[in-house]
């Protein structure tokens, strides 16, 4: 069973325009203030759905599941729970007796988690809401885990965050957080100056591009005992039209003009640039996402 608690879309609040245009928030998707976005038509929100299906990003979802080991009966919490590929996995794993509630600012994401979810059978109730990682909407003491997938990077108050993760968690639920340092990114193909100029226009599409190298820190603080830690690296040595990195190229492509003096010549340039390294054999793509796996000290 799958439910969806709607509201006023999000998009409007945005600048986005009356008609088809849906925008999924990408710069603090799940919380806080800061208003830069990715704003794209419907084909870009399946752009975002196809790069989740990618045997990159699936492989994530398999290591982050394995570290987490839900249990059957179990409830969970998925903290920017986007198109729904996580929250689907896990209700399987929780099983008929265990819960699944997700959040997002995005109500584009909401559908796409619902359509998602819909019709799994032998799994976990689960539910879709509006939400914020700031402001959870939910009763102290709810669930036995939560977790924040590429989601805490995008938060203006991530401490905020962390102290409703906490509230919402019973006393010894875990948390599991996954998040990039964007320092660890290597990407061969195109010209070098060219490439540093895209990327660190990308880099306004969110809050921290560091966090990870302060989380153990912040969760300590907010009264969680880290456990494990773990890195998982997204490597693309070629370019494969069915990898995380090829979809992130048009994503880029299309953020970056009009930021930092890029215009939209250059990021063209860019993109087809690397697209003859894929052909040439030089392509080359390696990014390292950063895993927190942290438990909740005492009742409150």
């Amino acid at each position: 069973m799958v439910r969806v608690h709607g509201g006023p879309p999000t998009h409007d609040w945005l600048g986005a325009s009356s008609t088809a245009q849906l925008v999924l928030t990408v710069i603090n998707r799940a919380g806080g203030t800061n208003a830069s976005v990715l704003g794209f038509e419907e084909e870009g929100a399946r752009r975002i759905e196809a790069i989740y299906s990618t045997p990159d990003v699936v492989a994530q979802r398999h290591w982050t599941r394995q570290t987490l080991r839900l249990r059957p009966g179990e409830s969970v919490l998925d903290v920017g729970s986007g198109p729904g590929f996580l929250a689907a996995e896990m209700a399987s794993e929780v099983g008929p007796m265990g819960r699944v509630s997700g959040i997002d600012i995005s109500q584009t994401m909401l559908e796409m988690a619902q359509e998602k979810c819909s019709g799994l059978s032998m799994a976990a109730p689960i539910d879709f809401q509006l939400g914020d990682a700031t402001k959870l909407p939910f009763p102290n003491a709810t669930f036995d885990a939560a977790v924040s997938i590429q989601v805490y990077e995008y938060v203006a108050d991530v401490d905020a965050a962390l102290s409703e993760a906490r509230r919402v968690l019973k006393p010894g639920g875990r948390i599991l957080v996954v998040d990039t340092d964007w320092d660890s990114l290597v990407w061969h193909g195109a010209d070098p100056a060219l490439t540093a100029s895209v990327l660190s226009a990308w880099a306004e599409h969110l809050v921290d591009p560091h966090l990870p190298g302060t989380l153990t820190r912040r969760l300590s603080s907010h009264g969680f005992t880290v456990q494990v830690h773990d890195a998982f690296a997204v490597l693309n040595p070629a370019y494969d039209p069915d990898t995380f990195s090829r979809g992130l190229i048009g994503l880029i492509k299309n953020f970056v003009p009009g930021r930092q003096a890029v215009s939209a010549k250059q990021a063209e340039a860019w993109s087809e640039q690397l697209s003859r390294a894929g052909e040439a054999g030089s392509y080359f793509f390696s990014l390292n996402r950063y895993l927190f796996l942290a438990v909740k000290q005492g009742a409150d």
